[in-house]
């Protein structure tokens, strides 16, 4: 069994084949020799079956840049970690936040690492009602 980071980390591998390919998926996991990880499989498959909804939510926090021109390995490090905020309410706010940063410094350019905290960090706050360190913001609270 592997760990979530590397089911992650797979995950990032497929969401990326995906895309390029133009493929589902289901195509895309009967096309694999080996069938990857559940969790890796969990977030494929929730990325591509939420794609309109999630990238509808990486278009109101990208200022100034539109989606389409992002790296491709940023977009599909924001489309993974919005899937989890999203569905995954059992996985702490700063986990997917710190994961999403660490894959698009290893794998992406220079700046990934700032600009995916930056976005997730407003993502979290109005999806969850949280900030980047998992606090839940109070109401009144200034």
């Amino acid at each position: 069994m592997t760990t979530r980071r590397e089911a992650r980390e797979r995950a990032l591998g497929l969401c990326y084949e995906a895309e390029q390919r133009l493929v589902p998926a289901e195509r895309l996991l009967g096309e694999q020799p080996v069938r990857p990880d559940p969790y890796a499989v969990e977030i494929l498959e929730g990325v591509d079956g939420r794609r309109e909804e999630i990238d509808a939510v990486l278009r109101k926090y990208s200022e100034h840049w539109a989606l389409e021109r992002m790296p491709v390995i940023d977009r599909a490090v924001l489309r993974i970690a919005v899937y989890e905020l999203v569905s995954r309410p059992d996985i702490p706010t700063a986990v997917i936040i710190s994961e999403a940063v660490e894959l698009a410094k290893q794998y992406s350019t220079k700046d990934s690492g700032r600009f995916v905290n930056g976005m997730l960090a407003r993502i979290a706050e109005d999806v969850r009602g949280e900030t980047a360190s998992g606090n839940v913001d109070e109401p009144g609270a200034s």
